[in-house]
């Protein structure tokens, strides 16, 4: 069975910083892509980042260049990260990370993704 849960979500203020933990457990082979997703109220779940297990390839949504940094961590090689910062409210909503099996053509597309973490809440005050 492929679980994934998150962690590290929080209530900042615009400007501030939160990173977020992603670990896997259950997926049996080594190439998968982990993607980090957001769905805040009333709007569809966006793409906000993905990394390829094997290669480190990552992939941001516009919207987070430059502000958000997808990670595996070096040492335990299913946890993945997703280091926010420059928060503004329009990134609040709930996190989830995904894994996609092997490759993902669209690796920041939903529907590439099989398995889901049950999200993390991140809520950014103006």
């Amino acid at each position: 069975q492929v679980l994934l849960a998150e962690s590290g979500g929080n209530s900042v203020q615009a400007g501030g910083s939160l990173r977020l933990s992603c670990t896997q457990t259950g997926y049996p082979y080594p190439a998968y892509a982990i993607g980090w997703f957001r769905q805040a109220p009333g709007k569809e779940r966006e793409g906000v980042a993905a990394i390829y297990s094997t290669g480190g390839s990552t992939y941001y949504a516009d919207s987070v260049k430059g502000r958000f940094t997808v990670s595996q961590d070096s040492a335990k090689n299913t946890v993945y990260y997703l280091e926010m910062n420059s928060l503004n409210p329009e990134d609040t909503g709930i996190h989830y990370c995904a894994l996609a099996p092997g490759y993902a053509l669209l690796p920041l597309k939903p529907d590439e993704y099989k398995h889901w973490g049950q999200g993390t809440q991140v809520s950014v005050s103006s």
